[in-house]
């Protein structure tokens, strides 16, 4: 790009970070915020024309919290929340001087969650545990078309036969499937269709999940407004607390995704935990042309 042509676009420094391979565009928005952020969560997302990511995430000024996150899908949709992105902010505002405290309140658009920094002999973060809240099985609040007062392994009629699904908020919608082998799912037919499928008013993510042993299970997903990523925090606790309400797993596993893996407890006292790494890629300027 020539001199004049970045003179006349926007500058917008961002930092790319990736959780287990979920990988968001962070913007720090301490003091100003870009506008219209749907379009820039598509132009800076693209693989080949922008930045390349599976969203971008804002790290904003809260009156309620320590700091305030908001999140945009590549389709430009805004998202709830992330577990794996709000791993990332962690250790963004750790690393970057904007807190020294190893115990951080972030506000989201499914309330506020706490983010613990667990940190290495050396100082450095090593891993990230997020108190992601309760669970949420009432459909109306999923949401979740259904006639029973909890969605579980209920048969949803596709393209592909008959499935179970079960329906879980981790402050957005999720079903889980459990299968056999994810080796065998028509995951690109299944994962679209079940996203967008009549008993989701708002659409939703898809989990498909294999179970390997009373604390271990394998995990692929479809997100709604992205499609298929590396790795989904809310995700896998949707699926750890589906697989625990079923029998099919204790209320600890660690579930294996495309990405790596992440830990999660839902304990006792109806809490989930979900622990794993946080990775800064790189800095950089992204020209904006208006």
């Amino acid at each position: 790009m020539t001199s004049s042509a970045k003179k006349a676009a926007e500058v917008i420094r961002f930092t790319k970070m990736h959780g287990i391979g979920n990988d968001y565009i962070y913007i720090n928005c301490m003091e100003s915020t870009p506008d219209r952020l749907p379009e820039l969560a598509i132009e800076m997302s693209d693989r080949h024309f922008g930045v390349g990511g599976d969203g971008i995430v804002l790290i904003c000024p809260s009156e309620v919290a320590d700091f305030k996150m908001r999140m945009f899908n590549n389709d430009g949709s805004e998202a709830r929340m992330c577990g794996n992105a709000s791993r990332c902010i962690a250790r963004y505002v750790h690393d970057h001087g904007l807190t020294d405290r190893k115990r951080i309140s972030l506000e989201t658009l499914s309330g506020i969650k706490v983010l613990s920094l667990n940190m290495s002999g050396d100082g450095e973060v090593e891993s990230v545990t997020v108190d992601m809240g309760e669970p949420e099985f009432r459909p109306e609040l999923i949401p979740v078309h259904t006639e029973s007062g909890r969605m579980v392994e209920e048969v949803v009629k596709t393209s592909q036969g008959e499935i179970k699904v079960t329906a879980v908020s981790m402050g957005n919608p999720h079903g889980v499937i459990f299968v056999d082998r994810i080796e065998d799912v028509d995951f690109d037919v299944l994962g679209p269709e079940l996203e967008s499928h009549a008993i989701w008013p708002d659409r939703a993510n898809i989990e498909f999940l294999e179970v390997i042993s009373r604390s271990e299970a394998r995990m692929r997903v479809w997100e709604r407004g992205t499609g298929e990523t590396l790795a989904c925090g809310t995700g896998a606790c949707a699926s750890a607390v589906a697989a625990a309400l079923t029998g099919r797993c204790d209320r600890k596993v660690t579930i294996h995704l495309r990405g790596g893996d992440l830990a999660v407890e839902w304990g006792e006292d109806g809490h989930v935990m979900m622990t794993g790494g946080a990775t800064e890629v790189f800095d950089g300027i992204y020209y904006r042309q208006h």
